[in-house]
Parts: structure tokens; sequence; C-alpha cells
């Protein structure tokens, strides 16, 4: 029973193909029975089957691999054998040509300078307030660079620097600059051709503060208590003069009065009756005979009445004489200068009172609008050296080129740099000797030139992409003007006279020699002009599987 149950399911497998999904626990209940390990299993054959299979791919791939690594013989040497002789040609072709002197530029603002503030007057006060502007501002004329202690450091057109305060009554060529100056910004200052500060200049500078948004400046405490002062001085020489005058006066009228003048009077009369009395006796004396002694007394006293006439005759004549009044006329005179020098001195003062431009609060640049390259001020802090750079708002390209390329160049010529991919032109405005940035003996710059060019109208975005960058410039320096028939260099032969040729293949497979006027030669291509010769021709520039022509090339590489 145990051998027939062995044998059952074999069978019935063999016989009636029972699927492989079908367990023999569905053929019977005695298989049901029947250890599992003794039944054989259909996974086992299948999985020989799978092996088999993948075993058979892989040598497949195998084969067909190494059958394109084994080369037939004669493959081999159809491969490696010289391709069959033939012209190598390139057509003739409609281009510009152009030699170029190329050389690398850095793009930079055009005029850097340091914007310093004269700040003397200041003194410890000088401290940064305000108003300090931002790297890439924008400074124009009439702007506001800074704010010092409250005050504006105003921006002006102008290559003299500011040394000085300017007030009413100075003169000089920095007067002349600032009405030039305010003259641009549409503000008048009295005679543009005077260079004294007079009021007018003071109401031009008064109207800039305005503008500004700043008061003008204000006189100090010192400068009212000046004026003052002055005035106080004007007052008392005033009274000085008045004085003198008096006195001039009272000396030039005198003290005499009219009972000094009767009684001066009278004295001259009393005088010369003495006279006539004493000349009367000495007459009687001489007639009635008296002695000599008696004769010359008489005589005596007549010569005493005529002296006493002389004496009241000048005593009356002083009395109209006029008076000596120098030293009264000299006081009225110093009185009068005094009054004089206070004035001056009270005109001075309240001059310096009048709208002023102190020293502290103008620069001047030569040009106009500068763009901010760097700031060295911050709020709160003092003025110290320069407190900013600034270059002029366009940008320049800056490179050096060997004096025999600049040579080549002039002030004018135009060339171009890459943008982003676009070309921009730049023209030439500068050319000079380079200035080495060593010391001693560095040669770095020797004969070299400085090449300064301006980049034509650019964009925002293509400003912002140059700032900084260096680029390659290219400056044509002989050019064809515009299109010509142009060929390869190696395309041109030379004749047994000398004459350039290139040769000409036809449709049918021919070649024809062609005289040709060659002209600029630039970039590997020649300008040709010759009889018939047109665009599109074919031109032989040599010829493929010829050892000889392979050298050939090699030797035009070379």
């Amino acid at each position: 029973m145990s051998a027939h149950r062995d044998e059952q399911p074999t069978e019935i497998v063999a016989a009636e193909g029972v699927p492989a999904e079908v367990e023999p626990a569905e053929l019977g209940s005695a298989d049901a029975t029947e250890p599992a390990a003794a039944r054989p299993s259909w996974r086992t054959g299948n999985r020989t089957l799978l092996v088999l299979a993948g075993v058979a791919v892989v040598s497949l791939i195998a084969g067909l691999g190494l059958s394109r690594l084994i080369v037939n013989p004669a493959e081999a040497a159809a491969r490696t054998a010289a391709p069959e002789a033939g012209p190598i040609t390139v057509p003739v072709e409609n281009r510009e040509l152009s030699n170029d002197v190329t050389l690398r530029g850095d793009v930079v603002f055009d005029d850097a300078v340091d914007l310093r503030v004269e700040t003397a007057e200041l003194g410890e006060r000088a401290v940064i307030t305000g108003q300090v502007p931002e790297v890439g501002a924008t400074l124009d004329a009439g702007s506001v660079a800074l704010e010092i202690a409250g005050r504006p450091v105003l921006v002006l057109p102008g290559t003299l620097p500011t040394y000085r305060t300017l007030r009413i009554g100075v003169s000089g060529p920095d007067v002349l600059q600032l009405k030039a100056a305010l003259g641009a910004l549409g503000i008048g200052a009295g005679d543009a051709t005077s260079d004294r500060y007079d009021q007018a200049t003071a109401d031009a500078v008064a109207e800039l503060y305005r503008r500004s948004g700043y008061p003008v400046p204000s006189a100090t405490d010192e400068e009212r208590q000046t004026v003052t002062d002055a005035e106080r001085a004007v007052r008392s020489a005033q009274a000085e003069v008045t004085a003198a005058e008096g006195a001039l006066a009272s000396a030039r009228n005198g003290s005499t009065t009219a009972a000094q003048v009767a009684a001066a009077d009278a004295a001259v009369r009393s005088a010369e009756r003495a006279v006539t009395v004493a000349q009367a006796e000495l007459d009687a004396c001489a007639s009635a005979g008296c002695t000599p002694g008696e004769q010359a007394q008489k005589q005596k006293d007549v010569d005493d009445a005529r002296d006493a006439v002389a004496v009241a005759q000048a005593e009356r004549a002083g009395l109209g004489a006029t008076p000596d009044t120098s030293m009264e006329s000299a006081s009225l005179q110093a009185a009068r200068d005094n009054l004089s020098d206070a004035r001056t001195a009270l005109s001075e003062a309240q001059q310096a009172t009048v709208v002023t431009l102190p020293a502290s609060e103008i620069v001047y640049l030569e040009t106009l609008p500068r763009r901010v390259d760097a700031v060295n001020a911050k709020r709160g802090g003092t003025v110290e050296g320069a407190v900013m750079s600034v270059s002029g708002a366009t940008l320049q390209v800056v490179g050096t080129a060997a004096a025999a390329d600049a040579a080549l160049l002039e002030v004018g010529s135009v060339g171009s740099i890459d943008v982003d991919g676009t070309p921009v032109a730049v023209t030439v405005t500068a050319i000079e000797d380079a200035t080495s940035s060593g010391s001693g003996d560095d040669k770095s710059t020797a004969g070299r030139k400085t090449v300064t060019m301006q980049p034509a109208d650019l964009t925002a975005e293509q400003t912002a992409a140059l700032q900084g960058s260096n680029v390659r410039v290219s400056l044509p320096v002989s050019s064809t003007g515009g299109a010509v028939l142009a060929v390869p260099l190696a395309a041109l032969t030379a004749g047994p006279g000398g004459e350039s040729r290139v040769e000409v293949l036809a449709e049918d497979g021919t070649t024809t020699l062609v005289e040709v006027e060659t002209g600029l030669a630039a970039g590997g291509y020649a300008e040709v002009t010759g009889d018939g010769l047109a665009e599109g021709d074919l031109v032989v520039v040599g010829e493929s599987g010829s050892g000889a022509a392979d050298d050939a090339g090699a030797d035009e590489d070379a």
C-alpha cells in the first residue's frame, strides 16, 4: 500500500497534467498524509530553468562584445589606409577685416579726488552732525556734502580751494570764483567782473543758503559786542570834536572889551599931548636962552613923551590883532581824525554782522556732478583729513599699452568692450606716459603709455556690471572699412613673377589659378580682388592624403 501511494501522485501529474498550483492534498486523503519532505518540489525545476536562461543571455552578450574587439586584419588595414588624395577647399568670404590693438583696462569713475573741509575756524567744534552721504550718492552744484556742527558744507564748482571766510570788504580771486559759481546756479551776485565781496554778493550768498534749507550764517556774540563798542567810540569821538571846535572859536574871538580899546585910545592921545607940551617947553627954553643943561633936560622930556606915544600905540594895536589859535586848531584836527577812525571801525563791525561765507561751509570741485566713492566720516565723529573720496559721475576705462601699440592710436580712436555679451563702443580720450606705481628700480611701466577711454552711453545695469571690473579692449588701427572679398592666407600662392594667386575649384573638379591683388591682412585672412572671383567660390588651401601638402601645412602652422 505504501508503494502504491508513492507512485500514484506521479502518474496522475504526468498523465493528467495537473497544474503546479494544485497541491497533493486535493488528489486524495491518502496523499494529504504523505510527509512534505518526501514529495518532489515544482519550484526546484523552474529555478534551474531560469539559471540556464540567464547563463545563455550573458554568454550571448559576451560574444557580441568580443566580436567588436576582434578586428579582422584586412578590415584594420582598410581603416588605417591613407584617404584618397584630393584638394581641401574653403569658400571665398565677404567680410570686413581689421587689425586691432588689444589691451586690458580697469573700469573706474573719472577724476577721483579727496574732499577736505577747512575747519581751522571751528577748532574742536568740527563735529559731524548729519547729512553723511552713502557710497554711490551724487554731489551736484549747490548740494550739501556734509553737516558739521549743525551747519552745511555746500558744494560749488571751482578750481581754487577754500582758504578764508568771505565777508564785505574783502577782495581777491576767490571772490571772483564765488560770483561765477553763484551765477552758474542762476543767483546774481552783482558785478561778476569785480573781485570785491559787496552787499550784492552777500545777498546772493543768503539766497544760496535759503535754497539749501539752512539759515544764513548769523553774527556771533563777540561780533555784536564789537558793534556796540564801536558805536560807543563814535559818540565819544563826536563829543571831543565838539569841545575842540568851541575852544578854537574862543581863541579866535579873544577877551578884549570896548573899555579896554577906549582906554588904549585915550592913552595914545594923552601920550601925543605930552609930546606937544614937552616940545613947546623945549622951544620956549631955547628962546629964553636957557642954559645948555636946562635945554638938554627939556629935550629929554620931549623924547620920553614920544616913547610913551609909541608904547600907547603898540598897546592899542595889540588889542585889534588876530590871536594865535594853532594849538586849538591842532586839537580840533586830532578830534576829527579820532571820529573818522571810530566811524570806520563801526562800519567794519557792522559789515561783519552782515551775511558772510564761512570757510568751513564751502568746498569747490572742478567738475560737477561727482559720485561718492568712499566715505571716511561718520555722524558723531570729528573731521580729520579727507571726509570722503569723490569722482566723476561717468565711467572711464584706463589701461596701459606698449609704446609701439600706443603709437598706432590717437585721441578719438574708437574701439569696443564686451558687457554681458553686448559690444559697447569706447573712445580714446587721452594717451599719456604711464606713471610707475613703484619706486627705485621699478621698471614696470617703462616704455608704456596710459590709454584712457570713455564708454558710450551705458544703461544703469551696464554701469553696475562694469564698475570696478577689468575688461578687454579692442581698438582697430586699420580696417577695410566694410565687407570685402577675403580668403585664408593659406589659399595664397606666389606666381613666377612674385604675383599672388589663388587656385579656384570648378564644379567639374578642375582647378584654375587666378591672379589676385591683395589688400589688408588680418585675423588669418587677406583681402583679395581678382578677375571673376566672387563670394562663395571654392579656393584650394591644401591637399588631403598628400604628404607634401601635410608637410607644407605643418610648416605654415609652425
